[in-house]
């Protein structure tokens, strides 16, 4: 087992790769830590394109107007074309443009995060965990047999879970209250979505569970049966009242 902490895009990103199925861990050793390095040196560069934080990236810079699509990054166009799509799909609860300003944020973590496991699994290592501020990304299996479980934070309880995830490969992304506050805003409203406290998204690809999360949020409890209707994904939910509610599928490979 190897296990490795990166502070990153302003969150703290945990690797936990698993090397078993007959393999030594002094033989897995190196190849463990050429594949970590590119790993980090991955997010590192995302956090150089697309944050918001720094004003000298591309995706700043492109949101003042200094530069072009055509001057960024080819991985900021496709990042808004995914936003596109997203939003489309969800009516525009999602957005690019939070508040006005461009910030995809909302998907480009999950995305990262997606794409550092793909590192880990073109490495010859398909069993582990990636972590990125509580949006994790589950490949192959946490020991021989046994699945990987994730547990979800309650919002209104500090120390408890919700609910706990468990999967062989799945994504797994929350977007909630608890540690921010209402910082989801309504695109329809402009104000901030307080409706719902937590909602978990589940589903094939982080990218996506990531911005579905945030689409959801924003919803509040119409988010229930819109995620009924994306296919591969589902979702559980904790109220700003405290009570839950769950898609019809959530219940495989989960419990409160």
């Amino acid at each position: 087992m190897t296990r490795h902490v990166e502070h990153v895009m302003g969150t703290v990103f945990s690797f936990d790769v698993r090397h078993f199925n007959g393999r030594h861990d002094d033989e897995a050793g190196p190849r463990v830590a050429a594949a970590l390095a590119e790993a980090v040196a991955w997010l590192h560069h995302v956090d150089e394109v697309f944050s918001t934080y720094k004003p000298d990236s591309p995706v700043s810079r492109l949101g003042r107007g200094e530069i072009t699509l055509a001057g960024c990054p080819p991985e900021v166009s496709g990042i808004l074309r995914m936003c596109e799509s997203v939003s489309d799909l969800s009516r525009g609860y999602f957005t690019a443009y939070p508040g006005g300003r461009l910030d995809p944020s909302a998907i480009v973590k999950g995305w990262a995060v997606e794409r550092a496991s793909a590192v880990l699994r073109a490495a010859g290592l398909p069993d582990h965990s990636v972590n990125g501020g509580g949006d994790v990304r589950l490949s192959g299996a946490a020991a021989p047999g046994r699945s990987w479980r994730i547990g979800v934070a309650h919002p209104l309880r500090p120390g408890d879970l919700a609910a706990v995830v468990s999967g062989d490969d799945l994504a797994v992304a929350t977007s909630g209250t608890a540690e921010r506050g209402a910082h989801v805003i309504d695109p329809h409203t402009g104000r901030p979505a307080t409706e719902l406290a937590s909602v978990t998204v589940v589903g094939p690809d982080l990218a996506l569970a990531d911005a579905y999360a945030t689409a959801a949020l924003a919803m509040g409890g119409a988010a229930r049966d819109w995620v009924e209707e994306l296919d591969g994904y589902e979702a559980f939910a904790v109220t700003a009242a405290g009570a839950t509610w769950r898609t019809s599928g959530f219940h495989a490979g989960a419990a409160t």
